[in-house]
């Protein structure tokens, strides 16, 4: 009898053992799929001020004075079925002068577009109406998330640096 119960145990734990890395995987994919599901919206572009072109740095300055105004121009949605959707703002930025200086308001105009995504934890990979594919290498830190601005295609925020988002 003592060497059948040894035998269900040994049976068991190597059954248990053989599916952990299967689970391991697994966990890791959702994760990975988690730590990216929700709505980020562009806070800071970090930028080498000494290597950067004029329109860049030009870029920079209206995206941090539009988010102390908290007016996000760059906004992603990912969805846990693996949908994605862009809002982009930037197009519609405009620079009035005033008496006082520059203003520029909050865009009230937006462009829209839909994907699908992957993401590996280390590239989300879009794929957009037109099958067109795009590899965006992203880290993810709790609620920050960090691409890099060269992997983009928006006007004064693809030259190399990091555009960062904050999930809400």
């Amino acid at each position: 009898m003592y060497k059948h119960i040894l035998l269900i145990a040994g049976v068991v734990l190597t059954l248990v053992s053989c599916s952990s890395d299967k689970d391991e995987t697994q966990n890791e994919a959702e994760l990975n799929s988690a730590a990216i599901v929700g709505t980020w919206d562009a806070t800071e572009l970090e930028i080498d001020n000494e290597t950067a072109s004029d329109d860049v740095k030009f870029g920079k300055q209206i995206l941090d004075f539009l988010t102390e105004k908290n007016c996000f121009i760059i906004t992603l949605q990912f969805n846990e079925d693996l949908t994605a959707s862009a809002s982009n703002s930037a197009n519609y930025i405009e620079v009035n002068a005033t008496a006082t200086g520059l203003d520029i308001p909050c865009p009230t105009e937006s462009d829209e577009s839909a994907s699908t995504y992957t993401f590996d934890g280390e590239t989300v990979t879009t794929i957009d109406e037109n099958g067109e594919e795009v590899a965006i290498g992203v880290t993810i830190d709790g609620n920050v998330m960090t691409l890099d601005a060269s992997d983009l295609d928006i006007p004064n925020f693809s030259e190399d640096g990091q555009l960062i988002f904050v999930k809400r």
